[in-house]
């Protein structure tokens, strides 16, 4: 697609919102420390957060005063009053599908330390169709460890069979407790296998995949997968486009079809390397905020990158494509030739700026995303320029990998190779699951202002 007409949807950030972000790193009553910000609950009983939740969604919500405000009394939990606190007439949801909480423990895991406690395997369960495949495994997961491939059958796991975890019991594969233990009977390359998954904290690997590429006349592209915008990518992430610059690839492919979001500040750094030196300074994406706090609306800029900018680049999306990877996408497109391959990404233009209160951090949406063109209309998915379905087959990187060969003979001939249907094929609405609002375990889909 050509630079600036994609239509989609982060200078000097206010004190708030660094004080929000050291808040999320803070467990305990009290939540949030010092600042000028909003802060967490004084007092930790359950009355005084369902009060305290019910004026913060009323301060900072996006949509605030529009959204359903009921008195506390009569909600047992403090998740079923969330829940009545949300906004109730989101287009295609009902009630809004993005905002939740969950204990701080386990967000500063993941997004500070770049840790996670599970098993490592995940499967093709938002298509609900068999044969259930291992779509990816973490590389320092059990899974991995255990020698799960992507492209492997899953025939059942803890004796439930697949056809039954396809229809909507995939809670097995989302482990309490550190020790918790699976059995998964799988079809491999080398036959049937049985092997027992023991559930432990691993280290993510948010970029298991890179190598580069030859699209053919002596021209090379370099190809990665990234799988979360969080801190722990940055490096990788650079010293991947810079060895691809090193080997003389002109074009890149980002493979974020598994990419549920993360850290704006990520994605702005990437956008920044991606598009070089000559847009430096230039607006990579807005954040407006509700009516009450126009104020805290600002600006994410390009950063230095003295390196040359790619001539194109090709983004592997499908419906688990969401939040900061549908913003770099968009954030891009005023800057650079974008052109998606895939599946419709999943719509959400909407972050967070997470806030800590006692004991759990809640990501509560507090700002629609808007690009220096100042579009952000894919609240139902980015459609993509070439649309092929995801058959969960072959390796990352692997030419012949259905999406990457996709990508390939875009890059060869300009056009969507005869075997991908364009922007009004089969593939133009997101899957079904993935527009419920519902997540595989493991996934997590967010936008985080930092």
């Amino acid at each position: 697609m050509s630079s600036g007409t994609r239509s989609g949807g982060f200078g000097r950030v206010p004190t708030w919102p660094a004080a929000l972000l050291l808040a999320a790193l803070v467990a305990g009553c009290g939540g949030s420390g010092g600042g000028d910000g909003p802060q967490g609950s004084a007092q930790c009983d359950l009355d005084s957060q369902k009060t305290w939740l019910r004026g913060y969604m009323r301060d900072w919500y996006y949509w605030s005063g529009s959204a359903p405000n009921p008195e506390p009394a009569g909600f047992a939990t403090l998740a079923d009053y969330f829940g009545a606190l949300k906004y109730a007439s989101y287009p295609g949801y009902g009630i809004e599908p993005w905002s939740y909480y969950q204990d701080t423990a386990s967000y500063n895991q993941f997004f500070a330390e770049g840790r996670t406690l599970g098993y490592g395997l995940f499967v093709n369960g938002s298509e609900r169709q068999l044969p259930l495949k291992v779509r990816m495994t973490e590389p320092l997961s059990p899974a991995a460890t255990a020698g799960l491939l992507r492209g492997d059958t899953i025939v059942s796991v803890n004796g439930v069979a697949a056809a039954d975890l396809i229809a909507g019991n995939f809670a097995v594969l989302n482990p309490a407790r550190a020790g918790d233990r699976i059995t998964v009977v799988a079809d491999t390359a080398t036959g049937r296998r049985s092997v027992v998954l023991t559930a432990i904290e691993y280290e993510l690997t948010p970029v298991p995949a890179a190598r580069v590429l030859d699209i053919g006349d002596g021209r090379r592209a370099g190809y990665l997968v990234l799988k979360d915008f969080i801190t722990q990518a940055e490096t990788p992430l650079a010293g991947a486009l810079a060895d691809f610059r090193a080997a003389g690839a002109s074009e890149l492919i980002l493979d974020l079809r598994y990419n549920g979001g993360g850290r704006i500040s990520t994605a702005n750094q990437l956008a920044s390397q991606i598009v070089g030196a000559l847009h430096q300074g230039k607006v990579f994406a807005t954040l407006r905020y509700n009516a009450a706090h126009q104020g805290s609306n600002r600006d994410f800029t390009l950063t230095t990158a003295p390196a040359p900018a790619f001539a194109r680049v090709v983004v592997l999306t499908g419906p688990r494509s969401c939040s900061a990877t549908e913003l770099l996408v968009n954030g891009l497109a005023p800057y650079a030739q974008v052109v998606t391959v895939g599946d419709t990404s999943c719509g959400k233009p909407y972050g967070f700026n997470p806030q800590a209160s006692c004991d759990n951090t809640f990501s509560v949406v507090n700002f629609r995303a808007v690009n220096a063109s100042g579009e952000a209309d894919y609240d139902t998915g980015i459609a993509p320029d070439c649309a092929q379905a995801d058959d969960f087959e072959r390796a990352f990187g692997d030419p012949a990998e259905t999406l990457t060969a996709t990508a390939l003979g875009y890059l060869r001939s300009g056009s969507c190779p005869a075997a991908a249907s364009g922007r009004a094929g089969a593939l133009a609405a997101p899957a079904p699951r993935a527009r419920s609002g519902l997540v595989e375990p493991g996934e997590r889909r967010g936008m985080s202002a930092d």
